[in-house]
């Protein structure tokens, strides 16, 4: 069964941004995406890039790295949807964000 951690405030995050987070011991970056909060692994499959300080073009971050791209909401790598960041589920309550580990 899935446990939620609060890890953040929504206002720390601002449209747009990115933020890591530390879930368990596990670095997750945490996206907000139009006011949709979103959670991936921080760490990129290309070269190990820090997701979170990437570009975040809708629901599409890029690696800040080498430019490997990744959907947001799927994990999947946007050049070869074969390729997937884990995912993590984000529930928003109140001015709460919290991530599923």
């Amino acid at each position: 069964m899935e446990r939620f951690v609060r890890v953040a405030s929504t206002s720390e995050i601002q449209p747009g941004q990115g933020k890591v987070v530390e879930v368990d011991g596990r670095y997750v970056a945490l996206f907000n995406a139009g006011g949709a909060y979103y959670a991936i692994d921080n760490t990129c499959l290309h070269r190990g890039g820090p997701l979170a300080e990437g570009l975040l073009e809708g629901k599409v971050v890029t690696c800040p790295w080498h430019g490997w791209s990744y959907d947001v909401t799927t994990g999947a790598n946007t050049v070869n949807p074969n390729i997937c960041v884990r995912t993590y589920p984000v529930k928003v309550e109140g001015t709460d964000l919290h991530v599923a580990v």
